[in-house]
């Protein structure tokens, strides 16, 4: 019989009772139970009186006992719920039968937490593929797409540290799941909290409904991206290039898979740095396993690079399905490029890839995407070259979905991007893929080697000639505490009391007046000046925080919240026209706004706001 404990509080009594009795692990069930014996009250109405909800397309957080928290039974809860939900939507035995897809990455119990769930969808009938081993996570959407299932998990963290981890899905339609199927899987969880004793059962994984899809889908998958590299640019630049590539895991799933990509590209093979190489959920070379932090991800990297003679450097985060690069220039200095730089490359590669294998096809069907924060090169470069032009909201949860959409049209999909390092070369996956980003990036700068002896930062520049210098500042500082957060915004919407009604009473200019604001959006109350009802035309959600500032000299600059992690983003762009030289004094302005906004507006002194380290 479970031990009785009094808090004081009947609702958190109830909860201890509960996760006491619901949780079959011995490890966090043992954790929940000391927190109660020594009274630590304060900590369990935080574990247990808070729960994970889905976000950014599923669950993401700290691996601990608690509802609050990535653990067997959260993960149980979350399965059956989502499992009915799917069952509600595909009721028919025709339907159930198409089955589930799951993946996992080398983080702590990540394989557990995928074979619980699958026990769990099996339990219903359900047939699961299940992915033997670790798996870059665009293999799960593309599992999805291919097989025709109903869904798809992924148990990963991607670039969170070593502590993390989280649950992202994908729904039918292989994109990741928007509102409102996340509002909807949730309702559903609450409605399943307590977990069935079979999906406790892991005899289920001998059952004849779980099949493991990897060599299957990483065939098709290789097939599809070689058939996407234009069999010139394999022939003629890839084979027998001499530019050689370093390559960082950075400690996950990547590295078997970038090397196979580059052997169907007949790419020299990868010198994979030894050290991050393989799955290790300790992360113990790196401080944040995420490359998007730049040159101090990538120090072993470089070290390699510069000890072997290779000018490229590329890095997957430990999912894979992000992309950073960095090149060596003349003076022997390290460039690592912003991802909104190798958004301007890769979507101009996309362009050239389409028109050598269909020279006869016109443009005017074939789509550029790229979410609001990210660079608005995509937009420069397909209104001078005939395409079209998307921009969504910010995540790929939503350029997946628009791909859909345009795909269902019988429009063509070429590149999607985000700033944040995510890439999709094409619409073989409909999610960031650093596996084909890595590919194609490492196809274009042989190509650019053998045809104009450029490198990447020659053809960058190039295309800044061409389409008009973008520049580009991103950066964040860490705020723990959701409060100063709700405070930060909250000001900021009533900076200027004598500026319209509450709440839209924005700042009209920065820095003692010199930069003035043209327009206002806020996607958090859809409120946007631009418009003449005053309304956004981008989908708004009041549960995460961003206002975009237009300025009346042409720069742009977005404040947001993280979905992911405890972050206050921006992100500024200044747009020259095509022929404008002074790239100089635009980096010198922006870096001038960039300052006085987070100044003015963030108050990082006041608010305790952490900087980047980088």
């Amino acid at each position: 019989m479970a031990m009785e404990f009094d808090s004081g509080s009947a609702e958190l009594n109830q909860r201890i009772a509960e996760w006491l009795r619901w949780d079959k692990n011995e490890k966090t069930c043992d954790e929940i139970r000391d927190l109660a014996e020594r009274g630590e009250w304060e900590t369990l109405r935080g574990r247990l009186l808070q729960r994970l909800t889905f976000g950014t397309a599923g669950l993401r957080g700290v691996m601990h006992g608690g509802f609050n928290a990535m653990n067997d039974l959260v993960v149980i809860q979350s399965a059956q719920g989502l499992a009915k939900y799917l069952l509600q939507c595909y009721p028919s035995a025709e339907d159930r039968s198409r089955g589930i897809v799951l993946g996992y990455d080398g983080r702590y119990n990540s394989k557990r937490f995928a074979e619980l769930s699958a026990c769990v969808f099996l339990n219903e009938n359900i047939p699961v593929w299940l992915y033997g081993r670790t798996v870059a996570t665009p293999f799960v959407p593309f599992a999805v797409l291919e097989l025709k299932c109903l869904a798809g998990i992924m148990v990963t963290a991607s670039h969170n540290p070593k502590e993390d981890n989280g649950y992202k899905v994908y729904w039918t339609n292989s994109a990741q799941i928007i509102p409102p199927h996340d509002r909807n899987i949730q309702a559903s969880i609450l409605e399943c909290l307590e977990p069935l004793a079979s999906s406790w059962n892991l005899d289920l994984l001998v059952s004849d409904q779980l099949h493991d899809p990897y060599d299957k889908m990483t065939e098709l998958y290789f097939r599809k991206l070689q058939a996407n590299v234009p069999k010139a640019f394999i022939s003629d630049y890839n084979t027998g290039s001499a530019l050689r590539f370093v390559y960082s895991a950075m400690h996950g799933v990547g590295y078997p898979f970038v090397q196979r990509a580059f052997e169907c590209a007949n790419l020299a093979a990868v010198v994979a740095v030894p050290e991050q190489r393989d799955p290790d959920p300790e992360f113990r070379t790196v401080k944040f396993p995420n490359p998007e932090e730049g040159k101090s991800s990538l120090v072993l990297s470089m070290r390699l690079a510069n000890e072997t003679g290779c000018g490229v450097i590329l890095a997957n985060d430990p999912d894979a399905d992000r992309l950073a690069c960095a090149e060596k220039d003349a003076k022997g200095e390290w460039r690592v490029f912003s991802g909104n730089e190798l958004g301007a490359l890769l979507g101009w590669w996309s362009i050239r890839c389409y028109r050598e294998q269909y020279p006869d096809q016109s443009l005017s069907d074939c789509y550029l995407i790229a979410s609001t924060v990210s660079s608005k090169m995509c937009r420069s470069i397909a209104a001078i070259e005939g395409l079209q032009f998307i921009e969504t909201l910010t995540g790929f949860k939503w350029m997946g979905n628009k791909s859909v959409e345009l795909l269902a049209q019988g429009k063509t999909v070429l590149f999607a991007f985000e700033e944040a390092i995510g890439f999709m070369c094409s619409p073989t996956v409909l999610d960031k893929d650093g596996v084909s980003a890595a590919c194609h990036l490492a196809t274009m700068a042989c190509y650019l080697r053998a045809t104009s002896n450029q490198s990447l930062a020659d053809k960058l520049n190039e295309l800044y000639d061409i389409y008009g210098f973008h520049c580009t500042s991103t950066s964040y500082h860490f705020c723990y505490e959701p409060p100063v957060i709700e405070r930060v915004f909250k000001r900021i919407r009533n900076l200027d009391p004598a500026n319209g009604p509450a709440d839209q009473r924005y700042p009209r200019a920065i820095a003692g007046g010199r930069f003035k604001i043209a327009n206002v959006r806020d996607l958090t109350t859809g409120y946007d000046s631009s418009q003449p009802d005053g309304r956004a035309i981008l989908p708004t959600s009041s549960s995460s925080q961003m206002i975009t500032f237009s300025f009346e000299n042409g720069a742009v600059i977005t404040l947001r919240t993280s979905g992911t992690e405890p972050k206050i983003k921006y992100y500024a762009e200044m747009c020259a026209q095509p022929g404008q030289r002074d790239w100089a004094g635009s980096r010198s302005t922006l870096r001038e706004m960039v300052e006085a906004i987070v100044e003015e507006l963030l108050q990082p002194e006041v608010n305790n706001l952490t900087p980047r380290s980088d």
